[in-house]
């Protein structure tokens, strides 16, 4: 007779047998999230896909610390590594993941995110240490590669807007390992140099071809650099991490001549614009104060100056007597004041009240005494009058009825 299994048996059977398959117990799956769910209980349940089939997932909640420094969401490209076994509950097999990292181009994306909070954080990217581009710059130096279309770009245009500005270029590697670094290194020569304005920049590329400019490196560099930065990297739809450090953005490396460079031809449009209205407004005085000479001129004609001056020292004798006169009557009239301010001052003293028979009465160390409650019998008690001092004995209190 043939053995009968249960349930559980088999599927604890089929578990051993994905157990025990090396290749199953160290796997790493490429697909696409969906049904993500992130649990409660800290549990993430997920289901990866391709074009032609999809897997159950779950990633627990002890994994999540160390497997995972992402936000996943449905649609996103990942890599799962970890374990397939079977859940024996319900027979179901499923991926139980160890680690999830994006792929490719998400990767990348996530890590710009990632930075970009990071250093907005920090105010790297804050308006208010934005640093002014100067508006007549001598010399601008160039952070790119010597050879490509940029360097090229920026030359033409610097030419034709305003020749007589210095282009200082640092050949920087742009592109692969190590870009970064020369990157930094061209902002620091150039900052050290002392050019006016740094333009900074390449042309356009995939995110990887532009991720030297997303490097947390060279956004340091851009920040702390005295010299004025303009980033220019890539098309206009193109956005890196330089581009938010830098003190000005332009959306390719020619917009950034363009603001870098002032055309010479705005600027000798406007010195004549303003010659010819400081030419106006000169031939507008002089001819106001030709009118006023000649005016004057007419007035003076006929005056003979010693005849004024002598009304002059009249009027300046008169004066001089009124003043004598003016000064007089108020010394007399001070004086005046002064003498009743003295009578008043002196009928206002103590020592006035004094000589009319009055007396100051003070016990003990000099304490007035203004009340019959200030002394007791038998308390010696000082009398000042005028001229003297009078130390007597109180012999009896008398209350005023």
């Amino acid at each position: 007779m043939n053995k009968i299994f249960s349930v559980a048996q088999i599927n604890a059977y089929i578990k051993r047998i994905f157990q025990s398959d090396y290749a199953l117990n160290r796997i790493y799956i490429k697909g696409e999230v969906s049904n993500c769910k992130y649990h409660s209980s800290g549990h993430i349940y997920f289901s990866l896909k391709d074009d032609k089939s999809q897997i159950s997932c779950v990633m627990f909640a002890n994994q999540r610390m160390s497997g995972l420094d992402f936000d996943m969401e449905n649609g996103q490209t990942v890599i799962v590594s970890g374990s397939i076994s079977v859940f024996e509950r319900n027979g179901t097999y499923q991926l139980y993941a160890n680690e999830i990292s994006l792929d490719g181009i998400g990767r990348l994306y996530a890590e710009f995110e990632k930075l970009k909070e990071k250093l907005y954080r920090e105010g790297l990217f804050d308006h208010e240490k934005k640093k002014p581009v100067p508006k007549n710059p001598k010399t601008v130096g160039i952070v790119t590669a010597k050879t490509g279309a940029a360097i090229q770009d920026i030359i033409s245009v610097a030419k034709r807007r305003n020749p007589y500005v210095q282009l200082v270029l640092y050949p920087a590697q742009v592109q692969g390992d190590g870009a970064a670094d020369t990157i930094v290194k061209g902002i620091q020569a150039l900052d050290r140099y002392g050019v006016d304005t740094i333009i900074i920049g390449r042309g356009g590329g995939s995110i990887e071809d532009l991720w030297a400019f997303n490097e947390e490196k060279v956004a340091r560099a851009v920040y702390a650099a005295r010299t004025p930065i303009i980033s220019g990297t890539g098309h206009e739809v193109d956005t890196t991490i330089a581009d938010y450090a830098a003190d000005l953005r332009a959306p390719t490396p020619t917009a950034a001549c363009e603001l870098a460079v002032p055309d010479i031809r705005e600027t000798l449009d406007a010195i004549d614009a303003r010659k010819r209205r400081l030419s106006a407004q000169m031939q507008y005085i002089t001819g106001n104060y030709r009118l006023r000479v000649e005016r004057y001129r007419r007035k003076m004609h006929g005056f003979d100056p010693r005849l004024k001056l002598q009304e002059q020292k009249m009027i300046f004798a008169e004066l001089e007597e009124r003043l004598r006169g003016r000064m007089e009557y108020l010394r007399k009239d001070y004086r005046h004041r002064l003498e009743i301010y003295m009578e008043r001052l002196h009928g206002m003293s103590p020592t006035a009240k004094l000589i009319g028979g009055y007396g100051y009465l003070s016990v003990g160390e000099n304490q007035p005494v203004t009340s019959i409650k200030d002394v007791r019998e038998g308390d010696e008690v000082m009398i000042t009058i005028a001229d003297g001092q009078i130390r007597t004995e109180v012999k009896e209190k008398l209350k005023n009825v």
